[in-house]
């Protein structure tokens, strides 16, 4: 059984910096893609970015140029550092392992931006 665990959360001001980390436990098959997801309260669950084992990256337009998704691939560990933070990023931000048939989700780390 796979788990998730992320870290690096908290309370910011509006403009400040926050680098959210996801370490997988368990036995992860080397092609994956790992992705971080956010959800504020009242609203549905969105992608915020993800990057292939190969390096591939996709943002959502909310987060372009802001964050910087990466990973680690000997440790087999996702970053996701956020610049110039803004209150509408406040959310639990989760991350997200997809591998073969498995889909893996982390309990979620809060954020908060304070304006």
């Amino acid at each position: 059984q796979v788990q998730l665990v992320e870290s690096g959360g908290g309370l910011v001001q509006a403009g400040g910096s926050l680098r959210l980390s996801c370490v997988p436990s368990g036995i992860i098959f080397s092609i994956n893609t790992m992705g971080w997801y956010r959800q504020a309260p009242g609203k549905q669950r969105e992608m915020v970015a993800n990057i292939t084992s190969g390096g591939t990256t996709n943002y959502a337009d909310s987060v372009k140029g802001r964050f910087t998704i990466s990973r680690d691939n000997a440790k087999v560990t996702g970053y996701l550092q956020m610049n110039s933070l803004k209150p509408e990023d406040t959310a639990v931000y989760y991350c997200r392992l997809t591998t073969g048939a498995y889909d893996y989700w982390g309990q979620g780390t809060q954020v908060t931006v304070s304006s």
